[in-house]
C-alpha cells in the first residue's frame, strides 16, 4: 500500500464526500424510521463500505496494473461457475455459496470493479487515435464488454447485464469511437429489435415490458405513485406516511425507497436528492478535462459516473411508472450491502487515482 503524504490532503477530491454523505445520511434516517432492525444491518454495511473504501484508496493500482487482466478473468470464471454451482432463488441462479458457511456471494456484483479496471487497462495500453477507435480496436474492446453481458444475461439477470452493456459502450462513446461505427450499431439494433423481443427475452421480462406499456400500472408501481402523490410539496410527518408504515408500498427501503422519500419529504425533498445525484455526476464528468491525457483515470471516472446515472435514473423512473420494474437500487440510498460496498469500491479506486496522481508523476509515469 502507498504511504500517506502531506500532499494527499491537497489533492483529495473533497467534493465527492460532500455530495455523497448527505445521501447516505438521509438513507439511514429513512431506513431507521421504517425498520430499526434493517437500520442496524445497514449501519454494519456502511462501516464495511468505509473500510473497503480505505483499502482501495491506499492500493497502488498503477503499480499492480499487471494483475488487472488476471482479476478480470478470475471474475469471468466465477460467472461461468454460477451455471454449475450456483444457488437458485426464484428461478434465477445468481449466487455462489461460500464453502463451509451459509453465506452467498453474487459474482455479477463482484465483477463490476474488475470490469471498470479492465477497460481502463486496455484503453491505457492503447489510447484512441485522433479520429476515435476504428473497427479492429472497437471489436476487441467490445469483446470484453459483451462476454460478461452474455454470462450475466444467462443467469438470468437482464438488469445488471444491461447496465454493464450501457456503461461499457457509453464509456467508449465518451472516450472516442469513429461515428460510422455508432451509426451501424444503431441501425442493427433497430432492425433486430423484433427478433430480440420475440426470441431472446424471457416470459417474465416480456411481462415487465407489457406492464410498463399498459395503461394500468402494476400493483407495485400503483402503490408507489400513490405514495408519491400523497407527499405533496413538503411531505408528511412519520405517523401520517401510511403508504410506507402500513406496508402498502412494496420494498420501501430498497427498490421503492424513492417513493418513500417523496411521501416523507415531498417534492422539495425529492428534488434535493435528485440534485445531489446530478451534481455528483456532473462533477465526475468535469474531471475529464483535468485528466485529459490520463486515459486510465478517465475511463474509471466515466464508468463510475455512468453507473450512478443509470442506477439513479432507472430506479427513480420505475417508481413513477416511466420504466419497467427491475431490481436496480438507488446508489448509496437503497438498503443493502452489495450495492453500497460496490460503489464504495468504485470511489475508493477513483479517489486513489485522483489523490495520488502526484506520486505517479514523481515516478515519471508521464502524467500531468
Amino acid at each position: 500500500m502507498l504511504k500517506p503524504d502531506r500532499r494527499v490532503f491537497t489533492h483529495f477530491d473533497y467534493m465527492q464526500p460532500i455530495l455523497i454523505f448527505p445521501i447516505v445520511l438521509l438513507s439511514y434516517f429513512l431506513i431507521y424510521e421504517a425498520n430499526t432492525r434493517l437500520a442496524e444491518k445497514q449501519f454494519v454495511y456502511i462501516c464495511v463500505g468505509i473500510f473497503v473504501f480505505g483499502v482501495c484508496f491506499f492500493l497502488p493500482f498503477r503499480r499492480l496494473m499487471w494483475l488487472i487482466p488476471m482479476l478480470y478473468w478470475f471474475n469471468i470464471a466465477l460467472l461461468l461457475s454460477v451455471d454449475v454451482f450456483g444457488v437458485e432463488n426464484l428461478g434465477a441462479k445468481r449466487w455462489l455459496e461460500i464453502p463451509f458457511t451459509h453465506f452467498t456471494i453474487q459474482p455479477s456484483e463482484i465483477f463490476k470493479p474488475s470490469f471498470i479496471l479492465m477497460l481502463a487497462y486496455l484503453i491505457h495500453q492503447n489510447p484512441p487515435p485522433k479520429g476515435g477507435y476504428g473497427l479492429k480496436q472497437f471489436s476487441k474492446l467490445s469483446f470484453f464488454i459483451l462476454l460478461p453481458f452474455a454470462l450475466i444475461l444467462q443467469e438470468p439477470d437482464l438488469g445488471t447485464a444491461s447496465v454493464l452493456l450501457i456503461v461499457g459502450f457509453g464509456m467508449l462513446f465518451i472516450i472516442g469511437v469513429n461515428y460510422k461505427i455508432w451509426l451501424s450499431i444503431l441501425l442493427a439494433i433497430i432492425l433486430s429489435s423484433p427478433v430480440i423481443y420475440t426470441h431472446l427475452l424471457k416470459p417474465y421480462q416480456k411481462q415487465r415490458i407489457h406492464d410498463f406499456l399498459s395503461e394500468k400500472p402494476s400493483h407495485q408501481v400503483a402503490q408507489s405513485i400513490i405514495a408519491i402523490g400523497s407527499g405533496g410539496l413538503t411531505g408528511k410527518v412519520q405517523d401520517e406516511a401510511t403508504q410506507t408504515h402500513s406496508k402498502f408500498l412494496p420494498i420501501s427501503t430498497s427498490d421503492f425507497i424513492f417513493a418513500y422519500v417523496v411521501e416523507r419529504f415531498g417534492f422539495f425533498g425529492a428534488l434535493g436528492l435528485v440534485l445531489l445525484y446530478v451534481l455528483l455526476i456532473f462533477h465526475l464528468l468535469s474531471l475529464n478535462y483535468k485528466f485529459e491525457r490520463d486515459y486510465f483515470t478517465r475511463v474509471v471516472i466515466n464508468c463510475v459516473a455512468l453507473f450512478i446515472f443509470i442506477y439513479a435514473a432507472v430506479n427513480i423512473s420505475m417508481t413513477v411508472g416511466f420504466a419497467p420494474v427491475v431490481g436496480i437500487p438507488l446508489p448509496f440510498f437503497s438498503y443493502g450491502g452489495s450495492s453500497f460496498t460496490t460503489f464504495m469500491i468504485f470511489f475508493g479506486i477513483l479517489q486513489h487515482l485522483i489523490t495520488f496522481k502526484f506520486f505517479w508523476a514523481d515516478k515519471k509515469l508521464g502524467l500531468k
